[in-house]
């Protein structure tokens, strides 16, 4: 059985990963960019967050971490619009140099320890007693995917969804595709950065490798919200991502309680990322054997 405490465990961390799956439903849906710089912009995240909170600015550390996200995701375009770099090799290009600017961050130490420091969860525990970690991280999420919703259904953010869907209608039309690509990508990783932030002072800790791998995690938490939720709708697909990343969560706290070794988590998301991609294809692949079984009998 799982407890109460894992099943908390697992709410509050789904809704904070939900982020970096809205980030990527942002970039690799709308814009149609496999964005690399994932990885790197969340440990960005993590970085300014801690660091800020151990020098006492645990709430400034959120827009500050999601600034900082913003301007990695400003270079990754640029080197896209600007030097014609493939995207791929644009966002691996920002990751690797990423990583010197993280510990950079972080004093060029491998992790930042923050027991000691005044988090935004141990402000808001006294006013919320025991869902102090849920509320906070549920508000902030769904927030953001309202808010990413809405900006969607603007002008701006129509002319994203149209760069995505065919670049060169858009050129035709006049449009910046440089311009509507920095935003989304600014967008996309403010977004990564914002929940590593959070993930941050929800751990009280910090280190150099909690982004590693996380465009696995984000891409299976969107694959799989997109299995439970409507086609169509914008509402539907943000909202979507959020459940994915929950749903994602829960599956790994079941490995857990599995007595499967944490070593394997990783090839567990891949697994997971693989099944959901190519489930169209496995039905697909059942259906002609079913029919020709039910033909024999």
């Amino acid at each position: 059985m799982i407890s109460s405490a894992v099943i908390m465990s697992a709410l509050e961390l789904g809704c904070i990963y939900a982020l970096v799956a809205l980030a990527l439903f942002l970039s690799f849906r709308v814009l149609n960019i496999a964005d690399m710089t994932t990885d790197g912009a969340f440990t960005l995240g993590c970085a300014v967050s801690a660091t800020l909170a151990v020098a006492g600015h645990p709430v400034l550390a959120l827009p500050a971490a999601m600034l900082a996200g913003a301007c990695a995701g400003f270079v990754t375009s640029g080197l896209q619009t600007k030097l014609g770099i493939p995207s791929i090799l644009a966002g691996i290009i920002t990751n690797t140099g990423l990583y010197t600017v993280n510990l950079a961050v972080m004093g060029f130490s491998s992790n930042v320890n923050m027991m000691k420091a005044k988090t935004i969860f141990a402000m808001l525990q006294p006013g919320l007693g025991g869902a102090y970690k849920l509320l906070p991280v549920a508000l902030i999420t769904l927030t953001a995917a309202v808010l990413l919703v809405v900006f969607l259904k603007t002008r701006l953010g129509l002319s994203i969804r149209a760069t995505g869907d065919n670049p060169d209608m858009v050129r035709a039309s006049s449009i910046n595709t440089g311009f509507t690509i920095t935003v989304g990508l600014c967008l996309s990783n403010a977004l990564t950065a914002l929940s590593g932030a959070v993930l941050a002072q929800y751990q009280k800790t910090a280190d150099i490798n909690l982004g590693t791998g996380m465009v696995i995690i984000g891409l299976a938490s969107l694959i799989i919200g997109e299995t439970l939720m409507p086609k169509g709708k914008l509402w539907s697909k943000a909202l979507g991502a959020v459940l994915g990343s929950v749903l994602y969560r829960f599956i790994i706290a079941i490995a857990l309680r599995l007595d499967l070794p944490s070593e394997c988590l990783k090839l567990i998301s891949a697994v997971i990322v693989a099944l959901a991609i190519g489930l169209p294809a496995i039905k697909s692949a059942l259906k002609p054997a079913t029919k020709g079984g039910n033909a024999k009998c």
